[in-house]
C-alpha cells in the first residue's frame, strides 16, 4: 500500500466535494436497502461527517499507530448506531465504487488494490473496537 498514492487520490476525488458523499450513500443504499434506516433522514450533516472522517483517516494513512485510536472510537460511535461486522464489507465496495467513480481515468489496479488494503485495515481497526466490551 502506497500512502502517498492515497493521499494524492483521495485530493483528487475530495475535490468533488459533497458529490462524493451523496454518490457513496446512493451507491450504498442501491446496493443494500436495508441500511438505509440506520441513517437520518436528512443526510447533510450526515455527508460532512463521511467527508471528514475520511479526510482524518487519510491524512493519518502513513501513521496507523497514531490513526488506530480514531478509528477505535468511530468503530465504537459505529457499533451504537447499530452498525455490524458484516455491514463492512458492502460499505467498503460502496467506497471502492466512489473512489473508481470520482477518479474517471486514474483509477486503476494499483489504486484499487491501495484502498482495498487501506479500508481493510480500517474495517479490522473500527470492527475490532466495536466488538471490545464496554468498560
Amino acid at each position: 500500500m502506497d500512502p502517498q498514492r492515497l493521499k494524492r487520490n483521495f485530493e483528487q476525488v475530495g475535490g468533488n466535494g459533497i458529490d462524493v458523499a451523496e454518490y457513496f450513500y446512493a451507491d450504498l443504499f442501491g446496493r443494500e436497502p436495508q441500511l438505509r434506516p440506520l441513517f437520518p433522514a436528512a443526510m447533510t450533516k450526515q455527508h460532512e461527517k463521511l467527508l471528514s472522517a475520511l479526510s482524518h483517516i487519510v491524512s493519518m494513512v502513513d501513521d496507523p499507530q497514531g490513526l488506530a485510536p480514531f478509528l477505535s472510537e468511530l468503530g465504537r460511535r459505529h457499533s451504537g448506531f447499530g452498525v455490524h461486522r458484516e455491514h463492512y464489507p458492502q460499505v467498503g465496495a460502496s467506497l471502492i465504487a466512489t473512489l473508481a467513480f470520482f477518479s474517471g481515468p486514474d483509477w486503476d489496479e494499483d489504486l484499487e488494490r491501495d484502498w482495498q488494503a487501506a479500508y481493510g485495515l480500517v474495517a479490522q481497526v473500527m470492527s475490532e473496537a466495536a466488538a471490545e466490551p464496554v468498560a
